[in-house]
Order: C-alpha cells, then sequence, then structure tokens
C-alpha cells in the first residue's frame, strides 16, 4: 500500500517566480498565480501548509479586461453610516490602483474554503508593481512567459 507523504516545515522550499501582465487577461493570471501561491502546481502539496512560491508580477497597469468590464464592472463599499456608499469600475481601478486590482482578484481565487489566516499567509508571498521594475533581482526568479502558455491568456497584439 502506497503511504502519502506531508511535508514538515523545515522540508518545504519556495521558489520565486516573474509574470510579466502586458496585455494578459486579468482572471486567467489570477488563477495561474493562485495555483502557485497555494502549491498546487507541485507534487509535494499539502493543503494545511503554505507549501506555495513567491510570485512577481510587473506591468499591472497594462493588464487586459475582456468586454466592457471596465466600464460596467463596479465595486462598492460603505462605512455603514448613511450616504458612505462609494463605487469604483474596474477601469477606474485599473488606472489609480493597479497593484490592489490584482492582488484582489489573487485573492478570491485563493478559495473559500480556505482557512483565512493561511490565505492571508500566502497572500504575502504574491508582489504587484504596476511598472516594469521590482526590487526582488537578488532573488534570481524564474520568468513564467504567461502569455504564451495558452493562446487566450494574451489579448489585443
Amino acid at each position: 500500500m502506497a503511504m502519502t507523504k506531508s511535508l514538515k516545515k523545515c522540508e518545504l522550499e519556495a521558489k520565486w517566480y516573474l509574470i510579466d501582465a502586458t496585455n494578459c487577461t486579468l482572471g486567467r493570471l489570477a488563477a495561474y498565480t493562485a495555483n502557485i501561491l497555494r502549491g498546487k502546481n507541485k507534487p509535494t502539496w499539502t493543503p494545511n501548509m503554505d507549501c506555495g512560491d513567491h510570485v512577481i508580477i510587473i506591468n499591472a497597469d497594462k493588464v487586459a479586461l475582456t468586454g466592457h468590464k471596465d466600464e460596467k464592472t463596479k465595486f462598492f463599499w460603505h462605512s455603514l453610516w448613511t450616504g458612505s456608499t462609494k463605487e469604483r469600475t474596474l477601469g477606474q481601478m485599473r488606472s489609480e490602483k493597479p497593484e490592489k486590482l490584482i492582488t484582489n482578484a489573487v485573492k478570491r481565487m485563493m478559495g473559500r474554503r480556505t482557512a483565512v489566516a493561511l490565505a492571508n499567509k500566502r497572500l504575502t508571498k504574491l508582489h504587484v508593481y504596476a511598472g516594469s521594475e521590482h526590487k526582488h533581482a537578488a532573488q534570481n526568479p524564474i520568468v513564467i512567459d504567461f502569455g504564451s502558455l495558452n493562446r487566450k491568456n494574451k489579448r489585443g497584439e
């Protein structure tokens, strides 16, 4: 009978990956990134441990939104006071806070059943930058050409 091996914390190794988000579809990028952060791309995946890798996403301000989502999709928030409801479209969010746009998309792809503390710990391994410069060059990240993995990953060449 085959035994399932669960890794210990000292046996985990985290790699660093670099993804360029230029013209990449937001949802596909978020789902792919969430799988790397959770560690589901590894054969040693353990659901109750943080066995994921670090992901650096550059050019977050150039991410592609399909259809009319940049004008029609709106996010609402309020402070529970009367008249305090505010809204922002995806297009506004991409121009004002592109890092938050990708971070929120990845956070929502992590899964609802994941423990909140574990999900937050995994999200600390996500590093998003609006421009092409990042400060993690010393970690020698492995470059992933996300657009060439599938023809649907890139928009508007």
